[in-house]
């Protein structure tokens, strides 16, 4: 058997350590921030303790990634081409693919919605996520800017303000919660 190439070495950490974030969001969303340890994810990744921080610094690092990863995903539709530019086509996709990622990602919603309402819990990543989320928000001005809107701002922040309402009664409600007509109405109103 020859040694493993330094391209495998990397795959395998790359596999490893998704396999540790997926494990951590499941554990996270069943038990809580908070009631989570290091132990447990480790355990349920099944590899040691001591192992575990050599892909994360800690709780609190392992779960920013998760929720960057996530944040990330989401806002990745909003300027699929890369422009600088929101257009009504790429509203609309962003707002199929996020609901679209809430039905299939549901996990990763709940934690992120049961996360904001824990402001001790909250403060770990949301610093992170707000370099995230800043050049999406300019987007959004920049759309309404261009559509006439009075305020801008305001309506970028209402429209996120939205989009979180919808997907925090979605994801806590999904046999009853009515998603497609919501998207609907909502690319009716705010597109």
């Amino acid at each position: 058997m020859s040694p493993r190439t330094q391209q495998q070495l990397d795959k395998i950490r790359k596999e490893r350590k998704q396999a540790i974030m997926d494990t951590a969001l499941e554990t996270f969303a069943e038990h809580g921030y908070e009631s989570t340890s290091i132990s447990m994810i480790a355990r349920k990744t099944d590899i040691s303790k001591g192992l575990m921080y050599n892909y994360f610094e800690g709780k609190e690092d392992l779960l920013t990634s998760i929720m960057t990863e996530g944040i990330e995903e989401m806002f990745s539709m909003a300027d699929p081409n890369r422009d600088g530019v929101l257009t009504k086509e790429e509203f609309e996709y962003l707002i199929d693919g996020m609901f679209e990622l809430m039905r299939v990602k549901s996990n990763f919603y709940k934690l992120y919605f049961s996360l904001m309402m824990q402001p001790s819990v909250s403060k770990l990543f949301m610093a992170k996520m707000n370099q995230v989320i800043e050049p999406f928000l300019k987007l959004f001005v920049d759309y309404y800017t261009k559509k006439g809107a009075k305020n801008p701002m305001v309506e970028a922040v209402l429209v996120g303000a939205l989009f979180d309402g919808i997907g925090f009664n979605y994801v806590f409600n999904p046999d009853v919660y009515p998603l497609d007509e919501v998207i609907k109405l909502v690319k009716e109103r705010f597109v």
